[in-house]
């Protein structure tokens, strides 16, 4: 029988798998452990372990503020198509005492934006020194709370929950976990996002479905 004739057109593409985008600072960027250390890591090593079929994509910067995320989000949407997207971003802007109202708005905005580009959120909460002052530092910690409570978001109350005022956990500037820190920060936030991957995992399901009657 004849040879087969060669393929002149492009091999299918591989399947690019859902991608999770870390938007946050210092605290998820890895800043003073190595990166292989970070929680980031050890969210992908997690999702391969447990046949989470997932990619993530850390778009975190050490010192960003909410501003800073939003400005840079909806490039980071364009390119990486994020399944859902983990919003670490406020902290920075309490230690500056920026005004509550821009941090509010920002985290709305990135919210908004990336759920417009058909992304599940989730909202992770931080909280500041009592030596702000309660008025702010209360403020400060009711944004994550209200924001929501009114855009209906799964939200970890606080990231550093069980770290910040462990010994042993943290590093020497007492704002930044320290590597043995990590799998508590892991801890911490995979309760809230494991309903958001299986919610994600049954859409693409149902998505993936032959049409009824279709042959």
């Amino acid at each position: 029988p004849p040879a087969p004739a060669p393929r002149t057109g492009p091999l299918p593409a591989a399947a690019t798998p859902p991608t999770i985008l870390v938007l946050g600072d210092s605290i998820s960027a890895g800043y003073g452990i190595a990166l292989e250390q970070g929680w980031v890591a050890l969210l992908q090593r997690r999702l391969a372990d447990q046949g989470y079929g997932y990619r993530v994509v850390n778009a975190s910067v050490s010192g960003e503020t909410t501003t800073g995320g939003l400005n840079r989000l909806p490039r980071a949407l364009a390119l990486h198509r994020p399944t859902i997207v983990i919003v670490e971003l406020g902290g920075n802007d309490g230690l500056r005492g920026l005004p509550l109202e821009t941090t509010r708005d920002n985290l709305a905005r990135i919210v908004q934006l990336a759920r417009g580009a058909g992304a599940r959120v989730l909202l992770v909460g931080m909280k500041i020194p009592p030596n702000y002052g309660p008025r702010y530092a209360s403020g400060f910690e009711q944004i994550f709370s209200e924001l929501a409570r009114r855009e209906r978001l799964p939200l970890l109350p606080f990231f550093l929950d069980k770290v910040a005022l462990t010994p042993g956990l943290m590093q020497a500037d007492g704002i930044h976990p320290n590597a043995a820190g990590q799998p508590l920060l892991l801890a911490n936030l995979w309760p809230f996002l494991r309903p958001l991957l299986r919610a994600a995992t049954a859409r693409s399901e149902v998505a993936s479905r032959p049409a009824a009657g279709a042959k």
